[in-house]
């Protein structure tokens, strides 16, 4: 697939999840008995912690969480341009992003690209428009589609050529292809408390466009093409 692949029909994107609320106190009843319940699954190897201390990790449950950036990226030849979706309001900037699936990439002809993107962004993108009343893009919505109609890339599963055995980070890959990434001082464990204790949206979003950068670089290094320069990189 990627020998004849044109870069132009390629979005990028990567998404950043928190918990629904700051605290699992403030969860309305009936959603605390629910975690709870998904607690003591979760607890299986750290029995000690209670469904309270495993609230941090509620952002990666599309039930529980909720979406406050959906960075992406796309090459129109020339440069490399990068477009974030975020905010406190979730169905607003989703209403957003729908959108701009819909007017540019509702045909057969584009693909969505992202790491782990089968496993994670596209389904927690695709829930958390359901849950806000969003009707699905086309590009996303995969009801009735077979394997080889569904228009989504993944750099992740790229590179398990078919060994389904461990996870491997967007990180590693960066490291062993040596693709240059900023040293940052956030990682994906510590988006929540960014977003719910120091209130700083603009730093998860400069966090989330970096990766967007990074996937679409990674794939670039898959189709052995030279790495995007920094000055062809456009943020709008």
């Amino acid at each position: 697939m990627l020998h004849n692949l044109q870069l132009e029909t390629v979005l990028f994107l990567d998404i950043e999840t928190v918990p629904a609320v700051a605290q699992f106190t403030e969860l309305p009843e009936k959603m605390k008995k629910l975690w709870e319940k998904k607690a003591e699954i979760l607890r299986r190897n750290e029995i000690e912690r209670t469904a309270d201390e495993l609230y941090d990790r509620a952002g990666i449950y599309a039930e529980f969480g909720k979406i406050v950036c959906v960075s992406c990226g796309f090459s129109n030849g020339r440069e490399f341009r990068i477009k974030s979706f975020y905010g406190d309001d979730e169905g607003l900037l989703l209403e957003e992003f729908a959108d701009l699936l819909n007017k540019h990439y509702d045909t057969d002809r584009y693909l969505l690209c992202a790491h782990n993107g089968k496993e994670f962004d596209f389904p927690y993108l695709s829930r958390r428009m359901l849950v806000n009343g969003i009707r699905l893009p086309l590009i996303l919505n995969l009801a009735g589609k077979k394997p080889w109609e569904i228009r989504h890339l993944d750099t992740m599963e790229l590179w398990k050529f078919g060994d389904y055995k461990h996870f491997t980070s967007l990180e590693l890959l960066a490291a062993i292809f040596d693709i240059p990434t900023p040293k940052d001082d956030i990682d994906g464990s510590m988006v929540g408390s960014v977003y719910w204790e120091e209130k700083d949206l603009e730093r998860i979003v400069n966090y989330c466009q970096k990766d967007v950068v990074t996937i679409a670089q990674l794939l670039r290094k898959y189709m052995g093409l030279k790495l995007l320069n920094e000055a062809d990189i456009i943020i709008a």
